[in-house]
């Protein structure tokens, strides 16, 4: 396995997020449902997992290329602003997705499920604690109903469809 840059195919330094690609072993094959494997010019394949690799070869995952918001000309990995809400006590789960913007290109949103209300105000507070300014979602969207399915999975596309 190597960390790419997404763009260029360039491999990146220990502990740089990028895109997972990977070779399979001798005779060894896998197909992958649900994805179409991207190949590198040299031949190295990704199936969209975004994450780094430490300096003794640990891989870490933190999102999905496909999951992946261009806002504002900053890329925002959704996983991430999950990670500062779940930090929050009265957040149960949340799923972060990027909605069209005129402005941006596309506005985080967040769809938060909550065991009880929040004040939307003290949320933006408590996140500017944990993220950057702009990786702290221009919109929340608050729920008691699950966000993502009992595998612990959130249909992104889904919830960008039925928002735009």
């Amino acid at each position: 396995m190597k960390v790419l840059d997404s763009d260029t195919y360039e491999e990146l330094p220990p502990g740089t997020v990028g895109e997972i690609f990977m070779r399979s072993g001798r005779g060894a094959t896998y197909k992958y449902l649900g994805a179409e494997a991207r190949i590198s010019p040299d031949g190295w394949e990704s199936l969209g997992d975004l994450g780094k690799i430490d300096e003794e070869g640990y891989v870490y995952l933190t999102d999905r290329r496909g999951d992946m918001i261009l806002s504002g000309g900053a890329n925002i990995y959704p996983a991430e602003v999950e990670a500062a809400l779940s930090e929050h006590p009265d957040v149960v789960s949340s799923a972060v997705i990027g909605l069209p913007d005129e402005d941006l290109g596309n506005r985080i949103h967040a769809v938060v499920q909550i065991s009880q209300p929040i004040n939307e105000d003290e949320l933006r507070v408590f996140l500017n604690e944990r993220l950057v300014r702009y990786k702290v979602p221009r919109t929340f969207e608050f729920t008691t109903d699950a966000v993502r399915d009992d595998a612990g999975k959130v249909r992104r596309s889904a919830l960008r469809d039925e928002r735009s």
